[in-house]
């Protein structure tokens, strides 16, 4: 019985794992003249992975579900085992700590999920709903702060994206972006600016 096209073999398939796996190393290829995000395609993946494109298709769906699928394994750890407890707004900034460390250690991926709006599912979704909801118990604008807060993040982690060699630039200042962070949220506790004007939200 001859098996589906573009299924593989039995006993020689490719696994879930090893598709997202090298998905992941192909984002993060950092050699001069490296394409990054843009080089992900199905057809480069499967050749590396030495399969047809079809059997990607048959593990993971398109483009924008193997981004998803990506994402949702860089990202996990951004909501697993915070603290119970917290208040929204050390939760607010664990979640952006751990946020922006996963851009920084792979700011490709974050520059492929902008090309690509089908790709924002799953964690991607989670994380955003979460900040939104914890942000609406201090703000009467959660929506803008969780995007001020968002664009933050990526701004400090996607410079690192443009690095054509691999180590040319240094570790990303994490303290540098902590105090940053901090700024930005107390800039949201505090009712009013100096010049005696009501923050984006605030009371």
């Amino acid at each position: 019985m001859r098996r589906p096209r573009g299924r593989p073999a039995q006993g020689t398939g490719v696994t879930r794992e090893a598709i997202v796996a090298t998905a992941l190393a192909l984002l993060d290829e950092k050699s001069e003249g490296g394409e990054g995000g843009r080089g992900l395609s199905m057809r480069a993946l499967a050749a590396r992975l030495g399969v047809t494109p079809m059997s990607l298709y048959h593990h993971i769906g398109d483009h924008a579900g193997l981004l998803r699928a990506v994402s949702d394994e860089v990202y996990a750890s951004v909501l697993e085992g915070i603290e119970t407890g917290l208040t929204c707004r050390a939760e607010i900034r664990e979640i952006l700590i751990r946020y922006h460390d996963a851009v920084c250690r792979h700011p490709q991926l974050t520059l492929a999920i902008f090309a690509t709006p089908r790709a924002f599912a799953g964690v991607t979704r989670r994380i955003t709903d979460r900040l939104t909801g914890l942000l609406r118990a201090m703000t009467t604008a959660p929506e803008l702060w969780r995007d001020i807060l968002i664009d933050h993040a990526h701004g400090s982690g996607l410079p690192f994206a443009h690095n054509d060699h691999a180590g040319a630039l240094p570790a990303p200042d994490d303290s540098a972006y902590r105090q940053a962070l901090d700024c930005l949220l107390d800039g949201l506790a505090a009712p009013r600016s100096p010049a005696g004007r009501n923050f984006p939200g605030t009371a």
